[in-house]
């Protein structure tokens, strides 16, 4: 995974650039017709039920508009939310308040409802031992939002992207010629580029994982559309030798199913491709 002072970066190249992206050459309708000079307050006012996420994100967007900002936050990342509820207040230049209004709006309603998501799943997975994954099927432009989302729902993050884990999927696997050569040729170049990055390989049959298990070297295999009896068949074989992953169309309703064939982590790409936005107003006090 990405260090965190990577992740830190990405989340300060969003926020730049959706202002940039929202703002332009100024926030015309408030220049237009609120003083420089004047002050105001606000809420995050909470219209849905679910998960909150994206708190600490606004924070950081009210610091980027304008540092003399401050919130009185009353319900922190991660907790339950009702209608009617208040995240936070923010007091200080209304027109930087209107500024950050819609980033921090749009944002932290697709992270709450993301996180809301995620945190479904983590309860139906309660006792089993297996952890829900997030994928790359993520918004391009925000992934690390959504990530950091799946986190505060209590998921856990696959890899941030191409460059920080390898993964052997079904393109990769063919385009090399088979599973060992291409397992042979990403050991070799790991060594040759003195990288230490987890192999991950995906089978589509159980010879594939037969074939897999006969090298060395490989993190986690990719369990991928599988029915529940190849699963545990699969999970059987593979025993200690590494981790496992289920994936493929795996829904809140099959998840838990999934979970008890044994396997150690479960990915869906659902939790950020597949989510209906939180209800959230930002509202002058």
């Amino acid at each position: 995974m990405i260090s965190e002072s990577k992740f830190n970066k990405e989340v300060d190249i969003i926020i730049a650039n959706a202002i940039r992206e929202d703002v332009g050459d100024g926030d015309h309708s408030s220049l237009s017709c609120i003083p420089e000079e004047a002050t105001g307050k606000a809420k995050l006012l909470v219209k849905d039920e679910g998960i909150i996420a994206g708190v600490e994100f606004a924070r950081q967007v009210f610091e980027y508009v304008d540092p003399g900002l401050t919130m009185d936050i009353k319900i922190k990342d991660g907790n339950a939310v009702k209608y009617g509820d208040v995240c936070f207040y923010v007091e200080g230049s209304s027109q930087s308040i209107l500024k950050a209004e819609r980033l921090v709006l749009n944002a932290m309603q697709r992270m709450s409802a993301i996180a809301t998501k995620t945190n479904e799943y983590v309860k139906l997975l309660e006792g089993t031992g297996t952890k829900i994954l997030d994928t790359r099927k993520t918004t391009p432009g925000i992934r690390a939002l959504e990530k950091w989302a799946v986190k505060i729902g209590g998921g856990e993050n696959h890899r941030f992207a191409l460059y920080d884990m390898i993964m052997l999927k079904d393109n990769h696997i063919d385009f090399c010629g088979g599973i060992t050569k291409a397992i042979d040729k990403t050991k070799q170049y790991l060594v040759e580029g003195n990288m230490d990055l987890k192999i991950i390989v995906e089978a589509r049959s159980l010879d594939e994982i037969k074939e897999i298990l006969q090298n060395e070297g490989v993190y986690r295999i990719l369990i991928d559309n599988f029915n529940y009896e190849d699963t545990r068949t699969a999970v059987q074989l593979i025993g200690d030798k590494c981790l496992t992953e289920s994936s493929g169309g795996i829904t809140l309703e099959t998840v838990r199913k999934y979970a008890e064939c044994g396997v150690d982590y479960i990915s869906s790409g659902a939790l950020t491709h597949s989510v209906y936005n939180l209800d959230l107003s930002l509202k002058a006090v």
